[in-house]
């Protein structure tokens, strides 16, 4: 087995350990910013947007070098990346509440069930599209 197939095997488990260092710090941040910075408690939607802001840079920081460790294309990865999470953030906004008003799912089970969703679709978004290299290509 060539090194590179041993590292293309190695990607599933690289990717759910930076899922879950990108969920810990998406948890930890807001709060952080919250309860260090004063003034933005009050203004907690301008804390959000610098939350989000910080956490999308670190979540392609932690893909592009940890997981995929792709080389250059930095403007057409990083747009690619950003285009998924807008997307998915736009989708989550009209989908929670026909899921809860509709359907009548719990927010949360609802919202867990998306996430889910969410995380095996930008495995597979990322690897043939985020992150693809010129071999990849289809």
């Amino acid at each position: 087995m060539s090194r590179a197939m041993a590292m293309k095997g190695e990607r599933p488990l690289r990717f759910a350990l930076a899922g879950a260092a990108n969920t810990a710090f998406g948890l930890s941040f807001y709060p952080a910013l919250l309860w260090a910075v004063p003034l933005l408690r009050t203004h907690y939607l301008v804390a959000l947007g610098i939350a989000q802001v910080v956490c999308l840079c670190f979540a392609y920081a932690t893909y592009k070098l940890g997981v995929f460790r792709t080389r250059g294309n930095f403007l057409r990865e990083f747009s690619t990346f950003s285009s998924f999470y807008l997307f998915n953030y736009a989708v989550n906004w009209a989908a929670l509440p026909m899921l809860v008003e509709w359907g009548r799912v719990p927010p949360a089970i609802a919202q867990l069930g998306f996430n889910a969703v969410v995380i095996v679709g930008s495995y597979f978004w990322h690897s043939r599209v985020t992150f693809r290299t010129q071999g990849d290509a289809r």
